[in-house]
């Protein structure tokens, strides 16, 4: 299923979209796309639903973060090993984790704010991993059932802020608007191989990343089963898996967002995003 939500901020309703690309409303079977929403057995009475039955939804709505009520946002860094060595940087032993708050989300093609006095905000698709049921100190092998599905997840970074203010890239990465989610959640068993997606992302046009979840350092069932080690994963907890290379950190000289461009990204069966970068308001 591709599971979509959409609506204005904070009003956003619950729909999947057909095998024709139309926009069903899913609200008289669930409230929202989170929490225990996400767990198999819900799953799974949403896939036995009569999908023609369901209302089609007119119009071209804004389209939500796919997520609803998200707890946290836990992201892997260098976790490419391209992308670690254009970043000049070497290959982690483990994975390095780091946060991104639930206030840093907003839907695939919503703006994304450029912070006051930034000069190296930069941009990075990524994998995104849904969980969908608990994981807590669970083994490898149970890894991926504890996944509900996958989506596409922009994690916009401002470099001075990651790099040059202390050391902690949480600040570099936490900003309003740095976590664009979707356009769909498309859950587990639509996916065939998960280490086998290709990923873009272009500025104006010009593609900057064209890379593949196969260069993956460590592949999504090690990060679950990693992570749910030092922390509890609850449904409707994303997992954001690293970028490949091509970021404007990487570029030779380096480039970075400034007001008025343009973002077009995607991951194979994912679907993609497209924001227009925007001075940050208060």
């Amino acid at each position: 299923m591709k599971l979509i939500r959409y609506g204005q901020p904070g009003q956003e309703r619950p729909g999947l979209v057909d095998d024709q690309g139309r926009l069903r409303d899913l609200s008289a079977h669930i409230s929202d796309i989170a929490g225990d929403v996400l767990l198999p057995d819900t799953l799974a009475r949403l896939r036995a639903l009569d999908v023609a039955s369901l209302p089609e939804v007119s119009g071209t709505p804004r389209i939500g973060p796919c997520v609803g009520q998200v707890g946290k946002i836990i992201c892997v860094g260098l976790n490419f090993s391209d992308h670690a060595a254009e970043s000049n940087m070497a290959v982690p032993q483990e994975p390095v984790l780091f946060l991104k708050p639930s206030s840093s989300i907003v839907g695939p093609n919503d703006d994304v704010e450029i912070p006051p006095g930034s000069e190296k905000t930069d941009w990075e698709v990524e994998l995104g991993v849904v969980i969908g049921k608990t994981a807590k100190y669970i083994k490898k092998e149970n890894a991926l059932e504890h996944v509900a599905g996958y989506c596409v997840v922009n994690d916009v970074s401002e470099r001075a802020y990651q790099l040059e203010r202390g050391g902690q890239w949480d600040k570099g990465k936490g900003c309003d608007t740095f976590a664009p989610l979707g356009p769909w959640l498309v859950t587990r068993d639509e996916i065939a191989d998960v280490q086998n997606l290709g990923m873009y992302l272009d500025v104006d046009g010009k593609r900057y990343q064209d890379g593949s979840t196969k260069t993956m350092i460590f592949d999504v069932a090690h990060l679950v089963w990693y992570i749910s080690q030092f922390m509890s994963l609850q449904p409707g907890d994303v997992i954001s898996t690293g970028t490949p290379p091509g970021v404007g950190f990487g570029q030779r000289p380096q480039i970075y967002l400034k007001a008025g461009q343009t973002m077009r990204l995607g991951i194979e069966g994912l679907g993609e995003q497209q924001q227009r970068t925007v001075e940050a308001r208060a």
